[in-house]
């Protein structure tokens, strides 16, 4: 984060300008609070809307009659810093008593989720990160941030960089699956598109790196729960991707709910300040998650608040979201000597040099636009982020893609519901903007009747089953979960499909009429008795405000799949956590009773991580490995022997065959996703370095250690080719 001569001597000048109390207001996140019919904070209200207690429309509704209290006074005062809003107006109204009506003039940060997408939504990002597409995820990353930034909006709580395994746990929908380097390449797309275009302020925001760290590995899949990890498996895989956000020059980090090891994240000294400020390097500021330095109280780690906030601000974090703990409690703590001045002196000196990078003392206000419409620009990015996302999991007899003229017959209710494509966290969504599957798939196909069979929240109506099988020539069956399934405080035991949904799809299996399955879902699912019952498998998640048509073109040929798997999908519930890259075992899995296994399933996953298929055929050839000083390049032909133009995805993947530890099975290390014409072939060189064939211990050191190697080459279906080499440091 560099910033001019200018602005450094304004940031000293302001140091020493402001009073204790003024510093301590730049430590507060202030949360609006809606009174009325809903006496709660914001950030409740919020969480109402993504369990599905209520819609998004009702949100808006209630922000827009309920009374508000947006803390003026405190704002006045100089005793609030940032705050959570979403409204132009208010914005501007705020900003202008923080600049114009305190002492010195501070803007305020405003912050927000914004997951994936603002008005304009894109999938989930365990949908966007299996379009294996740099440039798509940076794409819709850039447009977030100008979408937001002309709303008043300069920081978003994204990207999240959680590895998740258990598919039990509901926020895997939040982030990029399972795979620390995938989520590493994710992670320097997105922080390339939120923060990188400064050809204006209003081109860019601040992202913020969440939810450091481990949460993805709370026990049994249950949120917020308790995380217990080695120190190898810590930076090997969770850290990885913070790591990589923080290289790319990430401005903020959101410490996380959970407890590491027994000490929450909050407090974490060891976390906050020894490993990403020392060792890592980040000069940015370091936000509470909301309420977490509370509920430190509650994690029995302190006696109480006034313990909370000293504990916090001595650990290394920098800003408290909602709980005012900091504004309450700091300025005692300071005067009986249990913090000391330079450690407030460093926070504030962060937030403000955040708000100087933003460009917020110059431009703090935005224009009001009266435009109720996305812009057509917006739209096409994504429907195009929506189409890349999608992964075609089974396709007998190339069932699919359909003709226009085919007669198609419409079943499950989220096909119906146009609010269900955005997927969790999706704040700023309109149910207006978007296109649900029955609408998309009947502008497609004029011959496409939907019949309402129920399956979901109502019982089977058998009788509007049979119409719909009498009358198709395909049957179209949308099956999975609502978006109140996913997301925060969404975690589930079970999971299958909900409801009476798996009957429905026993039903559709007594009958002869060809089947097509496409899921619209937040988190893998169990659904290995279903992927047999069917002839096509399309695992088509929540992608957002062009679902609709995105799931139509594919399934007319319009668009070909090209996506693949962010995460394994487990044959049964009890089967989680399954994961690709899982270490080596004394007996892995075989014929004998006595390896690792389950009794009653079948080894390994349904689906694995990579996993997705094509309408077109492809081939690798001519596959060639070249050392050459400390890197590793891979040639491959690959050729398109189809009638139809598509993209790929190769994969490159290392086994590492003896360890100072045990080390995983494999690991992904490379992808490249190329386009190839219908006959054509292109060659692709991916470029791995020998740092690349290393690893951490458990005692924090980076080991590379001689040995023989394997190289796998794949498309995530099968292996293609694989290589030993032997590697000297």
């Amino acid at each position: 984060m560099k910033l001019t001569e200018i602005q450094e001597k304004k940031i000293q000048y302001l140091l020493s300008e402001m009073t204790i109390d003024e510093k301590i207001g730049q430590l507060n996140q202030a949360s609006v609070s809606i009174v009325g019919g809903f006496d709660v904070p914001f950030e409740e209200l919020i969480e109402m809307m993504t369990d599905g207690k209520i819609s998004p429309d009702e949100f808006h509704n209630i922000m827009a009659n309920s009374e508000k209290y947006y803390h003026e006074d405190e704002i006045k005062a100089g005793l609030v810093g940032s705050m959570m809003i979403q409204d132009p107006i208010t914005s501007n109204r705020l900003q202008k008593i923080a600049v114009e009506e305190t002492r010195l003039g501070i803007p305020l940060i405003i912050g927000l989720d914004v997951i994936h997408g603002y008005k304009t939504v894109f999938p989930i990002a365990l949908a966007e990160a299996g379009s294996f597409d740099r440039n798509l995820m940076r794409r819709t990353a850039r447009m977030a941030a100008r979408e937001s930034r002309l709303d008043g909006i300069h920081w978003h709580f994204a990207p999240m960089l959680d590895i998740s395994r258990d598919a039990r746990w509901g926020r895997v929908s939040e982030g990029g699956g399972e795979d620390p380097y995938l989520m590493s390449e994710f992670a320097k797309a997105k922080i390339d598109g939120l923060q990188n275009d400064h050809s204006s302020h209003l081109n860019y925001v601040a992202a913020c790196l969440k939810h450091y760290v481990g949460y993805g590995a709370c026990e049994g899949g249950r949120d917020y729960n308790t995380v217990t990890m080695s120190e190898s498996m810590l930076r090997n895989v969770y850290l990885a991707p913070f790591r990589a956000g923080i290289d790319a020059g990430a401005v903020s980090v959101m410490a996380a709910f959970n407890d590491l090891n027994g000490i929450p994240c909050t407090v974490n000294h060891e976390l906050l300040t020894e490993k990403l400020r020392d060792e890592f390097g980040f000069d940015g500021f370091v936000v509470s998650d909301a309420n977490a330095i509370r509920e430190c109280v509650t994690h029995g780690i302190v006696v109480d608040e006034i313990e909370a906030g000293i504990n916090s601000l001595n650990a290394g974090l920098d800003m408290d979201m909602g709980t005012e703990i900091y504004l309450k409690t700091l300025k005692e703590s300071l005067e009986i000597g249990a913090i000391d001045i330079e450690i407030i002196n460093r926070a504030v000196e962060r937030i403000l040099r955040v708000k100087m990078w933003l460009g917020l003392f110059e431009n703090p206000y935005v224009d009001i636009v009266e435009n109720d419409e996305l812009p057509e620009s917006n739209v096409a990015l994504a429907l195009e982020s929506a189409e890349k996302s999608i992964v075609l999991l089974k396709n007998k007899n190339d069932l699919l893609p359909l003709a226009k003229k085919t007669k198609i017959s419409l079943i499950g209710e989220l096909a119906n519901k146009a609010a269900e494509v955005s997927g969790a966290w999706a704040i700023s969504f309109r149910e207006k903007d978007g296109v649900s599957l029955v609408e998309g798939i009947t502008k497609e196909f004029p011959n496409c009747c939907y019949f309402d069979v129920g399956g979901l929240t109502t019982e089977i109506n058998y009788q509007a089953l049979e119409d719909a099988i009498n009358y198709a020539d395909v049957i179209v069956i949308v099956a999975g979960e609502p978006i109140s399934l996913s997301g925060e405080a969404a975690s589930r035991t079970d999971i299958s499909l909900p409801g009476y949904q798996s009957q429905l799809f026993d039903e559709l299996a007594k009958q002869s009429k060809p089947t097509v399955a496409i899921l619209m879902n937040g988190r893998p699912l169990a659904i290995e008795k279903e992927s047999k019952q069917v002839d096509a498998l399309i695992e088509a998640w929540h992608l957002g405000i062009q679902m609709g048509n995105a799931v139509a073109r594919t399934l007319s040929g319009v668009n070909n799949p090209s996506g693949k798997l962010t995460v394994s999908f487990p044959r049964v519930s009890g089967q989680c956590p399954v994961y690709y890259n899982h270490p080596n075992t004394g007996r892995p899995a075989g014929k004998s009773k006595f390896t690792s296994k389950y009794l009653d399933i079948e080894s390994g996953p349904l689906f694995q991580f990579g996993y997705g298929l094509s309408y077109s055929s492809f081939s690798f050839e001519n596959i060639q490995l070249e050392e050459k000083n400390d890197e590793l390049d891979v040639f491959i032909d690959i050729i398109n022997r189809s009638d139809r133009d598509g993209e790929e995805v190769v994969q490159l993947y290392v086994t590492d065959k003896v360890g100072s530890i045990v080390r995983p099975v494999k690991e992904l290390k490379a992808f490249e996703k190329v386009s190839i014409d219908a006959h054509s072939s292109k060659t692709v060189n991916m470029c791995i370095s020998k740092n690349d064939f290393g690893f951490w211990n458990n005692q924090g050191q980076y080991c590379l250690e001689d040995g023989e190697f394997i190289i796998t080459i794949s498309d995530g279906n099968a292996k293609i080719e694989c290589f030993e080499i032997d590697i000297k440091f």
